[in-house]
């Protein structure tokens, strides 16, 4: 199994940036692809960003895309989600997701196996 513990959460005005962390431990050398979700209140969980395991690839939902960028440190176990220019929508708690092997295609379309507990990010107009 693997765990995933997210930081980096917070208030910020609207404009302003955050820094997510996404530290993995246990089974690490299953985590191929690892991806970043977001649910906000009364919606359902949805798809941010998601980066394969040399970093080379990566997707993102249009609505971050040219804001947010995905990146790993592979010898940190460590996932990452810069978050720029920020706006209210963005909103919600997020959560660091992945699974045994998975490819990122496979994180893209939410079928993941493993989640962390999740990081709220407020951002106030």
């Amino acid at each position: 199994q693997v765990q995933l513990v997210e930081s980096g959460g917070g208030l910020v005005q609207a404009g302003g940036s955050l820094r997510l962390s996404c530290a993995a431990s246990g089974r690490t050398d299953r985590a191929y692809a690892m991806g970043w979700f977001r649910q906000s209140p009364g919606k359902e969980r949805e798809f941010v960003a998601a980066i394969n395991w040399s970093g080379g690839t990566t997707y993102y939902a249009d609505s971050v895309k040219g804001r947010f960028t995905i990146s790993r440190d592979n010898a940190k176990n460590t996932v990452y989600l810069q978050m720029n220019s920020l706006i209210p929508e963005d909103t919600a708690i997020y959560y660091c997701a992945t699974g045994d092997r998975l490819s990122v295609s496979t994180v893209v379309d939410g079928k993941v196996e493993y989640w962390g507990q999740g990081t709220q990010v407020t951002v106030s107009s």
